[in-house]
């Protein structure tokens, strides 16, 4: 089993959330869990998700915040 499988197992089903403010089918969902931070499109669920450790997403959301990625 994959590295990402095993972490993407960590992120419980209930977890998984998307903005309110996603539409028109261009959406991802992030879930968190162990540690861990996945991503994924919400039109292919079953596809692995995207996983980088929590801080990792932190720094992403942070830079977002600031503008650094505009």
């Amino acid at each position: 089993m994959s590295k990402s499988i095993e972490r993407a197992q960590l992120i419980a089903d209930n977890s998984w959330r998307k903005s309110r403010q996603s539409g028109y089918g261009n959406c991802v969902e992030v879930g968190a869990g162990g540690g861990w931070v996945g991503i994924r499109d919400t039109k292919d669920r079953a596809q692995t998700p995207v996983i980088v450790a929590a801080g990792v997403w932190v720094s992403f959301l942070e830079g977002v915040k600031r503008g650094e990625l505009s």
